[in-house]
């Protein structure tokens, strides 16, 4: 009869706004902690975070929030009450296992009229749960996507394992800089260091794309979805946690090139960037490559292994409509990489209901194939050495940067196209669902 009454006591905590509302509020942030520290972008956080606060009885007009990507500000008032809560972000990295984890505990935490205990229980657990995948199997993942990167490129069977084998060597320096402490900018200089170094020698080696490697063996420290992220938080308004995410990958951007610039001149090599990197017409190439540069990327980014196919086929799918709009229609790159990364996020919005996934754990791996990594630090590279490039060369490097960003820009807007056509319907019917869940909860206790 007491834990009767004790249970009645925790729903009703959750049906009065103000009760228990320091344990609200730092479960909310908890919430948005983990899912910012874990590479979801900010409309995401702010949905799951609403929803979380409707289960706690907090309605959406009592609920303020303000986000940047290092600090979470929360705030619950009304005519007679207020109640302020901030919380620090200051480790970032991606996991989409705690994104998706979460997503569900919302819904769930909704649907089983969860106290908040249980809540706090099941968040907890989605915080210390292990990687899916060992440091040797992230490693191993790291090689091979480098290596199928370097397949789009047009490398030969001999570069593409001299690609892995590099970039394997690259990442295990990045973990082990990220294990004794070092920052994070330069673990990405010494990872970029150590996998361009490397690569060297495949000039020694049997191969006839030699330069390859030396290009795709530090792709893998692109950062891909913060700068996915930080354009679809521009084009979505929030402009605070979108230039931040800009900047720090434009850090990590720096760090890489660096790296590589000081690996080519400690080599004596002269600089690659000029090299025209054009696949040959191969879609059997295509399709090999382009999934295994997304599952490997995906075991990075700590994909439910259940996932990894889905995101094989995504990638495919972006990288073939992608070469097919470019190479047989001859549009531009940025006109396919926008049409592949389209196509891929419609194929989502249906995915999640086959899947049980949020859309972003489907598609942003399913793009990172269509990432200009290359594009990037090609302009980088120049402005670094910008006393030993002839003016061509820089307006080149230019062009490449531009390109670049128009092309990523083509992967965000095109990851978000169907939300930004359908975001009233899918809202709607979200709110119904939550609404109907809510209902539910209420007739229980009566």
């Amino acid at each position: 009869m007491t834990e009767t009454k004790s249970y009645r006591e925790q729903q009703n905590v959750l049906h009065e706004t103000y009760a228990a509302i320091g344990k609200k509020t730092e479960l909310l942030l908890t919430t948005g902690q983990l899912l910012m520290e874990n590479g979801a972008d900010t409309r995401r956080i702010i949905r799951d975070m609403k929803r979380v606060a409707a289960y706690m009885g907090i309605d959406e007009k009592q609920f303020n929030l303000h986000i940047m990507y290092t600090t979470l500000m929360l705030n619950i008032s009304d005519e007679t009450h207020s109640y302020t809560n901030f919380r620090k972000c200051l480790k970032h990295a991606v996991d989409m296992r705690i994104i998706s984890a979460i997503s569900k505990l919302t819904w769930r935490a909704l649907r089983d009229h969860y106290t908040l205990e249980e809540y706090e229980d099941n968040l907890k657990t989605i915080a210390s749960k292990p990687r899916y995948y060992s440091e040797w199997q992230v490693i191993l993942a790291t090689g091979f996507a480098c290596g199928a990167f370097c397949g789009l490129f047009g490398c030969d069977l001999n570069a593409f394992f001299y690609t892995a084998v590099c970039s394997m060597f690259g990442k295990f320096v990045q973990i082990y800089c990220h294990k004794i402490g070092i920052n994070a900018y330069m673990t990405t200089a010494f990872a970029a260091f150590g996998a361009t170094a490397l690569a060297f020698f495949a000039h020694f080696l049997p191969t006839t794309t030699p330069w390859h490697p030396i290009i795709a063996s530090a792709l893998f420290l692109v950062p891909g979805i913060p700068l996915i992220n930080a354009i679809s938080d521009m084009i979505n308004n929030y402009l605070i946690s979108g230039a931040a995410r800009f900047i720090h990958t434009s850090l990590v951007i720096g760090g890489m090139t660096f790296g590589i610039v000081f690996a080519i001149n400690a080599v004596s090599l002269d600089a690659f960037t000029q090299l025209h990197m054009v696949p040959d017409n191969d879609y059997s190439r295509f399709v090999t490559c382009a999934a295994m540069g997304a599952m490997g990327f995906s075991i990075l980014f700590n994909l439910p292994p259940r996932l990894l196919f889905a995101a094989g086929i995504g990638g495919v799918i972006a990288v073939c409509t992608r070469n097919f709009c470019v190479f047989t229609l001859g549009w531009s790159s940025v006109a396919g990489t926008f049409i592949g990364s389209t196509l891929v996020s419609i194929i989502s919005l249906y995915a999640i209901h086959w899947l049980h996934a949020p859309t972003q754990v489907l598609t942003v791996p399913s793009v990172i194939p269509l990432v200009p990594g290359v594009l990037i630090y090609r302009m980088l590279f120049a402005i670094i050495n910008i006393r030993d490039v002839s003016t061509e060369q820089l307006i080149q490097a230019i062009q490449s940067g531009v390109d670049a960003v128009l092309i990523i820009l083509g992967i965000a807007i095109g990851v978000a196209m169907p939300n930004i056509f359908a975001d009233r319907r899918f809202e709607r019917r979200k709110k119904e669902e939550q609404e109907r869940l809510l209902k539910e909860a209420y007739e229980a206790e009566e």
